[in-house]
Parts: structure tokens; C-alpha cells; sequence
């Protein structure tokens, strides 16, 4: 029996974890007898897949930050369909990153209509551009969803869907040891107070977001100046991070990723989320890998103007933080675009860190969310295996 020939392609950092279990699940279940190409980072190298080119070439974000790189996505746009048409997949496999994926997808399918297509993560259309489910419908056959909502949004435009489960609620919770041990590392004790700063994985966000905490810490520190924090740094925006805090004197330390191998820099993290009070989060999925440590959060997000002015205009939903839409809540402090000063950052850390009701009632939130994305049931990425063989099964069932 040949092996099942896959081509998947990730974006972005979120992606590719999704993407590497994703194939370690399919690993199992057809006892290794596959076969990967496509583009993806770390964690889906480490699974098996040897990428194309280098992730990062497609992790940009917001309107002003893609246009100049348009050149480049149109070179590997045709190089992965290129490489995608001569690999003849079973199945064609993209996560997230709708403005890369999809328009290889679209590239493909006209090249090869029969192709089977399957997106993991939906759109969320509930929140924004609800138009984009019609329009991934032309492309995509099937979608594996992470909220448990969202499979009607995509069968109504005549996809077939399975939720599958959120990755965080499979997320390991650390042990007291290994929290220990990772403070310990950074000269740091458990009976520290520690937040951690999540300032984000691509570099425009880094340039926005991590000026405006850094001067939120100076008037954090001013009402609690024993408090440590500890930024977790993306490996792709690792060196950027070590020059704008280079030469500062606040009590920052970076979690270097690039010391271990990427499951146990994962594992640190999470060791830090564990150790810390709260989280001072660039929005985005970081938020459920908080909730998944029971670390409450204070969220924040900047754009260029223009990007900001599009997403005020096309929004469905007054909240962008999943914790506080699952909940139908606003539990989750939000200070988005011009919200998001030093000021409005540093008050919302104070207000959790002053009292203990409002920082028991993000821990409940977190817990509620948890048990709604899966928290308990199968392993989210065996889930996500199972419906994209199922899926399979039944398209060449039909054929």
C-alpha cells in the first residue's frame, strides 16, 4: 500500500504547532505510512517536514506591512503551487494565514480542480468579513474549526466541517518543579512576583507593542517595585527584542527559545505563565495558551492606521479576546488600537494586581473557556487527524 501523500503548508508560529501535531496525529493513525512536503516552521520540522523555504518569508500582518513585501509572497505563492502540483497530493492541507493559503489554494485548484482541499481554523467569520466563508468555498472542501461555534458558518457556504478542539486545552500544566526550575534558570524565585510580557511574534508588533510596556512597567513599578517580569521571546523576533531591550535598566528578562530544542522551549513557557501573577498579551492566540495556565491577562493590540481603521469598520463583535466571547463576558481587560497607551496598559495591570476578586474572576473565565474548547476530551491534534482522514475517506468514497 503507498503512502498518503500530504502537502501542507503554515504561516505563522501559532500555525505551525497546530500544523506539527496535526502530523503527528496522521503518523499514527496510518503507522508512518506518509509522505509531507509543503512549508512550515519548527515544530512541523521536527514532525517530519522539510520546508520549501523559511516560514517567516510569510508571517507579515496588516494592510501597510504586506505591500511591500508583495514581491516575495508572489515568488513563493508560485513556488508552492508549483511544488504542490508536482507532488500530486491525496490531500492539500493549509492553516491559518488565509492571505498566503488561500491563494495557493486558488492557484491549485484551477490547476487542478480535482484536488482535495482542507483549511484548519475557520475563518472567523463571526467576528469580521463574514463574506469570507463564500469565498473560501470556492477553494476549500473541508474545514477543521477550533471553536465549538463555528462548523454552521462554514457548512451554510457548503463546506463540510468538524470542530476539533482548541490546541491550548491539550497544553500540559507544569509541575511545581519544573516552574522551580525554570526561575531558578533566570535567577528568579517562585515567591517572586512575576508578569510576563507577551509583546508578540512578528516584528511590527514588536516595534508597536513593546515600546508602549515598557513604559507601562515604569508606572507599574512605581506601586510595586519588587515586581520581575519575564518576556518570552518568539524565536523569529528573538534578536529584535534583545536590541530595544539592550539598553534599559528595568527588570526584564528574556526566555531565549533558541537555548533548547522547540517542545522544551514550549514547555518553559508555559512553566513561566504558570509563575507569573498576569500576562501583559499582544492579542492574538496567546490568550488561550494563558488560559490554559489559569494566568490572567491584560490585552492590547496596535496596527498601522490603516489596518486599524479597516477592522473598526468591518468588525461584527465589540470583543477580540476569546476568553471574553466564549464567556459573553469582558472579563479580559481589551485595549485595542488607540486604547492602548501606557497609561490605559499599566491601570489594568494595577486593577488585577490590587484585587484579588477581579484577578479569582479571570481565573473562573479561564477555566469556563478551557472546558467549552475541549479541556477533557481527545487530544485536539489526534482530533483534527481523525476528521482529515475521515475526510479523505469520504471524498474518494464519492469520487
Amino acid at each position: 500500500m503507498r503512502p498518503l501523500k500530504v502537502f501542507i503548508i503554515a504561516g505563522e508560529p501559532s500555525g505551525d504547532k497546530l500544523g506539527g501535531n496535526l502530523m503527528k496525529g496522521l503518523q499514527s493513525l496510518t503507522d508512518g505510512a506518509i509522505e509531507f512536503q509543503g512549508v512550515g516552521g519548527e515544530m512541523m520540522q521536527a514532525a517530519g517536514l522539510q520546508s520549501l523555504f523559511p516560514m517567516s518569508d510569510l508571517s507579515i500582518m496588516g494592510l501597510l506591512e504586506v505591500i511591500p513585501a508583495i514581491p516575495k509572497l508572489k515568488k513563493r505563492i508560485k513556488q508552492t503551487t508549483d511544488a504542490a502540483i508536482m507532488m500530486d497530493a491525496d490531500v492539500f492541507i493549509t492553516i491559518d494565514s488565509p492571505d498566503f493559503c488561500l491563494r495557493v489554494g486558488k492557484k491549485l485548484r484551477l490547476a487542478k480542480p480535482n484536488q482535495y482541499s482542507i483549511h484548519y481554523v475557520a475563518p472567523s467569520v463571526w467576528a469580521w468579513r463574514p463574506e469570507r466563508a463564500a469565498k473560501m468555498a470556492k477553494t476549500v472542501d473541508h474545514v477543521l474549526a477550533l471553536l465549538p461555534f463555528e462548523p454552521m458558518y462554514m457548512e451554510h457556504e457548503g463546506m463540510t466541517c468538524d470542530f476539533v478542539g482548541h490546541p491550548a486545552v491539550n497544553e500540559e500544566r507544569p509541575t511545581k518543579e519544573e516552574v522551580k526550575q525554570v526561575l531558578t534558570d533566570l535567577n528568579l524565585s517562585p515567591s517572586d512576583d512575576i508578569i510576563s510580557i507577551l509583546p508578540g511574534s512578528r516584528k511590527s508588533e514588536i516595534n508597536r507593542l513593546l515600546p508602549i510596556y515598557k513604559e507601562a512597567i515604569i508606572d507599574i513599578l512605581k506601586q510595586h517595585p519588587d515586581v520581575k517580569f519575564i518576556l518570552p521571546a518568539a524565536r523569529p523576533v528573538l534578536n529584535l527584542i534583545q536590541e530595544q531591550l539592550e539598553n534599559t535598566d528595568l527588570p526584564i528578562t528574556i526566555l531565549d527559545p533558541s537555548e533548547f530544542d522547540p517542545v522544551i522551549a514550549e514547555q518553559r513557557k508555559r512553566a513561566v505563565y504558570t509563575a507569573s501573577q498576569l500576562a501583559i498579551a499582544t492579542s492574538g492566540t496567546i490568550a488561550l495558551d494563558l488560559a490554559k495556565q489559569r494566568c490572567p491577562m491584560v490585552i492590547a493590540y496596535r496596527a498601522s492606521w490603516m489596518t486599524e481603521r479597516a477592522v473598526k469598520r468591518l468588525a461584527q463583535t465589540d470583543r477580540a479576546n476569546l476568553i471574553n466571547i466564549i464567556t459573553d463576558s469582558y472579563v479580559v481587560p481589551e485595549l485595542l488600537f488607540n486604547k492602548c497607551t501606557p497609561d490605559a496598559v499599566a491601570k489594568s495591570v494595577l486593577d488585577i494586581l490590587n484585587d484579588e476578586s477581579t484577578r479569582n474572576a479571570q481565573v473562573a473565565a479561564c477555566d469556563h473557556a478551557m472546558k467549552q474548547l475541549g479541556e477533557g476530551h481527545e487530544n485536539p491534534g489526534l482530533r483534527s487527524a481523525l476528521s482529515v482522514m475521515n475526510a479523505i475517506q469520504a471524498n474518494q468514497s464519492d469520487a
